[in-house]
């Protein structure tokens, strides 16, 4: 295939389809017998068209509809589909504007802490949507870690056993309500508003909030991003 020509959109194929109705599946952290009451399909229809079974119109519909997709007919309609040409130049775009991050479990509060007094800013976000209570949660365990960053220095090392307490008793109560948390370090250069001043080496800490289970190994950050202090 030229650089200049484009793929031609066409139907998924009956094993795509699955892959992309199981994605849509376990987004939504549904089992197949879950998305079998919603869609009003059997269970053993969502597991033939998951494994790549050929369906018809009205089960594809059906799934769209469980879905909430705004077009029903999402899944009778052509997609365009990437050559590996085209997946191979994404991925390099994709590997220009970013990079990926290793991590790891964060289950402790004194491990926090010690994290908190490394790092001189944080980048801290939940990846799926937290349920009011665990929101609530998730942002008094940023805004305490951050007050402690702010006077760490002010502590002596046994007064410093409070603050793990604390924070951990957040990361304990996000646990009961299915939340995950995990961290990552990355060293960046900050370059200020004025042009001959002298850019800044410094520690980002990551603390990203996961469904509980569905943990992933490592993240995707832009290479180049706003941050704040």
């Amino acid at each position: 295939m030229s650089a200049t020509e484009k793929t031609q959109p066409r139907l998924l194929t009956p094993e795509e389809l699955g892959l992309v109705v199981k994605i849509h599946r376990e987004l939504r952290q549904w089992s197949q017998e879950q998305l079998g009451e919603l869609s009003g399909l059997s269970t053993r229809t969502i597991q033939r068209v998951e494994g790549g079974k050929p369906s018809d119109l009205d089960t594809r519909r059906a799934l769209a509809r469980a879905f909430d997709l705004e077009d029903i007919d999402a899944f009778n309609k052509p997609y365009v589909i990437p050559s590996e040409d085209e997946l191979k130049a994404a991925k390099e775009e994709f590997d220009r504007e970013n990079i990926t991050l290793p991590v790891l479990p964060l289950s402790t509060g004194k491990e926090l802490a010690s994290l908190v007094e490394l790092a001189s800013m944080d980048l801290s976000t939940p990846a799926f949507e937290l349920s009011r209570e665990a929101d609530e949660r998730f942002a008094e365990l940023i805004d305490h870690f951050r007050d402690y960053r702010d006077c760490a220095d002010c502590y002596s090392q046994r007064d410093k056993f409070a603050i793990y307490d604390e924070l951990q008793e957040h990361i304990d109560a996000l646990k009961v309500l299915e939340v995950s948390l995990r961290y990552a370090i990355r060293k960046m250069i900050v370059k200020g508003a004025i042009p001959e001043a002298k850019p800044v080496p410094v520690k980002v800490l990551y603390v990203i909030a996961f469904p509980l289970g569905k943990e992933p190994t490592e993240i995707a950050t832009p290479r180049s991003m706003p941050l704040g202090w």
